[in-house]
């Protein structure tokens, strides 16, 4: 009996393996591929396909994103010391290259009757280590130096090169006169914090 010819195929399938045009008709939930074509990593949740992330991470996509708020007030008296405002937040990157930015809202800074020189200041730390003086002083003189400065505003690309959980915190002070009060979050208003690790 002869035997039959047998070619083999030109390409074997890879399980899995696709392009975004090529994608399985009918997925299971669960279901995971990698297309080839964008470089993607692609997860089925029952409905649609959904991005779990770029197989190898280009320059400048967002990795992950932490974001944390803060709502009581608090006060400093002291223009030796920083004092911690109380908003912080956490990120443990995922590469030794990677950038991680910084964006923060402090709300309800505000200087209280004492001294027309009263002044505020803030800066931004990593890891308990101040890293950036995001306020310079803001102040703005009255007659009674009761200034509503109302929200200051940073923003900081920081390059760790970790990997270790990194916490990120904000702290003020009253920078001329220490008879007088400093205040953030007055009248409970809420600071945000949002972390950003950026692929470089």
């Amino acid at each position: 009996m002869p035997i039959s010819s047998f070619s083999a195929p030109s390409a074997i399938a890879k399980p899995g393996v696709c392009t975004s045009s090529t994608r399985p008709a009918s997925p299971y939930e669960g279901q995971v591929i990698y297309a080839t074509d964008t470089d993607l990593l692609q997860i089925w949740n029952g409905t649609a396909w959904r991005t779990l992330a770029f197989a190898t991470p280009t320059n400048g996509t967002v990795l992950q994103t932490q974001t944390a708020t803060y709502g009581t007030e608090v006060t400093s008296n002291s223009d030796a010391t920083y004092k911690d405002t109380g908003l912080s937040a956490s990120i443990t990157p995922t590469s030794t290259t990677s950038k991680i930015l910084v964006q923060v809202v402090q709300a309800g800074v505000y200087v209280t009757t004492g001294n027309s020189e009263n002044r505020a200041q803030l800066q931004l730390l990593r890891a308990g280590s101040g890293i950036f003086d995001f306020t310079g002083t803001l102040h703005q003189y009255s007659a009674t130096a009761l200034i509503k400065i109302g929200q200051a505003h940073c923003l900081y690309v920081d390059s760790p090169a970790s990997t270790s959980s990194l916490t990120y915190k904000t702290q003020f002070r009253n920078v001329y006169n220490g008879n007088a009060g400093v205040l953030v979050q007055a009248g409970s208003a809420t600071s945000t914090i949002v972390l950003q690790e950026i692929a470089a």
